[in-house]
Parts: C-alpha cells; sequence; structure tokens
C-alpha cells in the first residue's frame, strides 16, 4: 500500500470505491484518468483479491476463467477500456461460431436470424426441428394476423409476456428462455423486457409482425456507422489471452501505476457522516490502513474520512451502509434479488466424447428432460473448441452451468454430487463414455441480480434517493446490465457522477 501525503491533502479530495469487482476498478480508473483534479483514491476491497467474477485458474495445464469468459464487442466500455490499457494486440476473437438448444430429445442448431433468441425468420425457425409442427406454426400466425399500433403503451411488461402472445409458448420456452433468461440466470416470465431487450418492447408497440420487425436492417445511420462491404466481420465477443479476468488484473496494476491505494480483506462495516466546515463521509473499516488521515477505532477496527465513495457492491450491502442516511434507497436496494449459479469445468479424453462437438456449445431450456427428470445443467461450454488457445492434442475442455433463479438443487448438493450429477446428464447429452479426468467447481452465491418487471423504474428511484447524499454513487451489475462492458460503464459512470457533486459542493 502507498502512503498518502499530508501536505496535499487539503489540495486532492479523497474517494473511496467499496467493492474492488470490475465495476468498482472501472471506478477508480475514471477517477484517476478523468477530466478535473485527480483526487486520492482508495479501493477497498473485503475479499483476498480484486476482479470479482473476473477470476481464473490454472486447470489442466492452462488458464481459464471461472465466470464469464467473453465480453461483447458491440458494446463500447470493455474494449475502449481495453485500448486505454494497452491490451488491444491481446483481444482474442471467438474461435467457433453457432450453438444448439436441447430440444425434443436432440441437439438441435439454433436457426439462423435469432435476435437475442427471439426469430426473425420463420422458415429456418421451421426446419431447426426445436419446435414442433404446432409450434412452427402457432409462430408463423404472426407473420399472418394483422397487429395493431399500440405507441401510446409505455408500461413495462415481461419478455414471455409479450413472446407467448405474439410468437407462442414454444418460443419462449425453447429459444427466449434459454438466450435472454440465461444471460440473466432467470426466467423470461419474471424479466422485464424494457430492461434487458428494450428492442423486443419497442417492436411489439409496433403494427405488422413482431420478427419482422425484428429482423429489419439498420437504420441509415446505423449503416453509415457499420464498416465496409470489404471489411471483414467484427467479432462478436472478444476474450484477452489470459482470459477475461486478465482484463481486471491488467486494470489493478495501471491502477496502482498511477498512485491507486488497493486495500484487499478489509470490509467497510459503516458510512457516517462527520460535520464541519467541510462535511465528509467517514468510512468503518473492520481492520487498519496504514494511510493518512486514518484513525484506529477502540475494537481494532479503523475510520477513513473521504470526500466522496463509490458504493461498487452488490444491493443488499450497499442497502445496509446506507440506511441511516436514506431509508427509501436502503429498502430499494434491499428488494433488489439475485440468483445462484455454480460452473462446473471439466477436462475428458478426446476420445470419449462420441457426439460432434458443434459450434460453441449448447443450452437447456428449464422445461427440459434429461434422463428422465428435470435437467439440472443450463448450459454447456466446449472451451477448447470456443476459444483456440485452449486446445491441445487428446483432451476436450467443458464448462457445465448449473442453477438459475428458482432452482436451489445445487445448493443441497456437495461438489463431488454436483459434478456426479452434472456428468450423468452430459454423458447422455454428447454420449461421454468417461468421469472427468480433472473437474473445479466454482460456486457463485447470490452472483446474478435479477431484473423483473419494473426494474429501471426501481433503478431510476435508488438514484434519484442518493442523489441527495453528496458525493455518493452506486455502481454494479444490479442496475443496467450484468455484462462486463456494462459493469465498467456502470462504474466509470458513478465514479464522474461523484466526481461532479464533489464539485458542485465545493465550489464558493
Amino acid at each position: 500500500m502507498g502512503q498518502v501525503d499530508r501536505g496535499t491533502r487539503a489540495q486532492r479530495p479523497v474517494v473511496a470505491v467499496v467493492g474492488g469487482g470490475i465495476a468498482g476498478l472501472a471506478a477508480a480508473w475514471e477517477l484517476v484518468t478523468g477530466p478535473g483534479p485527480t483526487p486520492t483514491v482508495h479501493v477497498i476491497e473485503a475479499g483476498n483479491q480484486v476482479g470479482g467474477k473476473l477470476r481464473s485458474t490454472e486447470f489442466a495445464g492452462r488458464t481459464v476463467d471461472l465466470a464469464a469468459d467473453a465480453f461483447l464487442a458491440r458494446r463500447p466500455e470493455a474494449t475502449q477500456l481495453s485500448e486505454e490499457l494497452g491490451l488491444t494486440p491481446r483481444l482474442i476473437p471467438v474461435g467457433a461460431t453457432g450453438a444448439t438448444v436441447w430440444s425434443r430429445g436432440k441437439l438441435r442448431s439454433m436457426p439462423q436470424g435469432l435476435n437475442l433468441g427471439i426469430p426473425t425468420r420463420w422458415l429456418p425457425l421451421a426446419r431447426s426441428g426445436i419446435l414442433s409442427a404446432s409450434g412452427s406454426l402457432r409462430a408463423g400466425l404472426d407473420l399472418l394476423l394483422p397487429h395493431a399500433n399500440q405507441s401510446t403503451q409505455v408500461d413495462d411488461r415481461a419478455v414471455g409476456q409479450i413472446v407467448r402472445r405474439r410468437l407462442g409458448d414454444q418460443v419462449a420456452e425453447r429459444l427466449a428462455d434459454p438466450l435472454i433468461g440465461g444471460i440473466h440466470a432467470g426466467g423470461v416470465d419474471h424479466l422485464s423486457a424494457a430492461a434487458t431487450f428494450p428492442l423486443l418492447v419497442t417492436a411489439d408497440r409496433q403494427r405488422g409482425s413482431l420478427m419482422r420487425r425484428l429482423g429489419r436492417p439498420p437504420t441509415p445511420a446505423q449503416q453509415l456507422a457499420s464498416p465496409p462491404p470489404s471489411a471483414p466481420p467484427s467479432p462478436l465477443f472478444w476474450s484477452l489471452e489470459g482470459g477475461t479476468a486478465a482484463l481486471a488484473e491488467e486494470l489493478a496494476t495501471a491502477l496502482v501505476e498511477r498512485g491507486v491505494h488497493i486495500h484487499t480483506g478489509v470490509a467497510v462495516e459503516s458510512i457516517s457522516r462527520q460535520g464541519g466546515d467541510q462535511e465528509r463521509w467517514v468510512l468503518a473499516l473492520s481492520g487498519h490502513l496504514h494511510v493518512a488521515d486514518v484513525r484506529t477505532l477502540p475494537d481494532g477496527g479503523s475510520a477513513l474520512p473521504v470526500d466522496g465513495a463509490v458504493l461498487a457492491v452488490p444491493g443488499r450491502q450497499a442497502s445496509g451502509l446506507l440506511g441511516p442516511h436514506s431509508m427509501r434507497a436502503s429498502g430499494l436496494l434491499g428488494s433488489l434479488d439475485y440468483a445462484s449459479v455454480t460452473v462446473l469445468t471439466l477436462a475428458f479424453p478426446a476420445e470419449a466424447i462420441r457426439s460432434n462437438l458443434t459450434g460453441t456449445g449448447f443450452l437447456v431450456p428449464r422445461t427440459s428432460e434429461i434422463l428422465g427428470h428435470r435437467a439440472l445443467i443450463t448450459g454447456c461450454t466446449y472451451l477448447s473448441r470456443k476459444w483456440p488457445h485452449l486446445a491441445r492434442p487428446g483432451d476436450e475442455l467443458i464448462r457445465l452451468s448449473v442453477g438459475r433463479y428458482g432452482d436451489t438443487r445445487p445448493d443441497g448438493m456437495s461438489d463431488d454430487e454436483l459434478v456426479a450429477a452434472a456428468t450423468a446428464e452430459l454423458a447422455s447429452v454428447l454420449s461421454v463414455t468417461s468421469q472427468p479426468t480433472e473437474s473445479r467447481v466454482t460456486r457463485w452465491h447470490s452472483a446474478f441480480p435479477q431484473y423483473p418487471v419494473g426494474h429501471l423504474t426501481r433503478v431510476a428511484q435508488i438514484h434519484e434517493s442518493i442523489s441527495s447524499l453528496p458525493g455518493l454513487a452506486v455502481a454494479g451489475a444490479a442496475y443496467h446490465g450484468v455484462g462486463i462492458p456494462a459493469c465498467i460503464g456502470s462504474g466509470r459512470a458513478a465514479a464522474h457522477d461523484v466526481r461532479r457533486t464533489m464539485a458542485a459542493t465545493s465550489s464558493p
């Protein structure tokens, strides 16, 4: 840890970032690279390392990610940050294309023309075999039955409500839910369309076919922003050499080089307001920080006065910290719900997998049965096919996801029981003839925030309530997106808000 120069304290405001996940690290980066005077920044992380869910491990002689292994290319936040860190040459595109879904007792290729799990063309959908004949006909009615313009309808609705009404139950359950629900570890019958797929809400309000609306070509402005036809197609997803966890590692290194103090193994117990001519926030910490302006508390902890703070922690933790200062914000944050997911990383002899591994992997709808019971696994990634740098002669790396909102079965199973049950389902789907030669179980408890109907309204109310607390802001996956780019954007936006409010309150 570095030392803060007491002589410069009056000239440099102090900002704490509570939480060292990618949102918190991005907030710290914005604080030290953004416009205006550079504050002294402390990143305070209760765990033993920063990065949050961007974490990797050595497995079967390779470095593999234990959570998100890619980020969307079409959102600019992660690629922009990579460029700022000088990591652009290390970006790696996905090495395989396409995916399959477990439907009607076998793996079936996803049809062409999907827009986030919603079909935009009927014929590829019908030919895919994912739907039954009646399900295909039901989806096709969208092309035939008139749909009135509903431009005055502004209320939020569940993704499943829209898809079921317009395209039928099978499209909702076998395509939309595995894709949209899988991203959020939730279910489309509860997920907010406005928060997870706003284009779906827009298309549903317009006259005519939902499929045609979602499949419309880009606008002239979008076409101008697109690369010329001669340019090679851009990847849909990126990762980094060393995995997505390398983004957090490199960012933390760059922050330290810019003078940011990163403290791990230290929890923020409470936040209070310190009076006087220059009111400041005081963070009560579980451990002692060897930096200036920190005083030791009778219980062995310490207190750190700051001019601003970004709370880049889960909603319930932020709720507890804000309780004494805004009951409304605390209540709204405390009402945010989360799902738990477990990731199983497995290595198999190549000859043990008898099925062809097509694309990057497969998804399993929540209504599916495998081995005569409700499927436990929700998805499978062919790691050494998706990322060619992980490929080695003689073996295959497979990653399975289990658990989603409302399914607590994994919580009651030991690691060995979970590996055995999930591997048995995998063996049934891919005709696997042996047990894994190596396995790793990673449990992410309460890691995926849920975005129910009305989520954006609740988030707006949270931000409005916190705006009355000068110098404080919240960031993370709980608000405007669960992906890596969204979390980076959330952290940087929160840091911008803190700098702006500090500047306003310090102005004469």
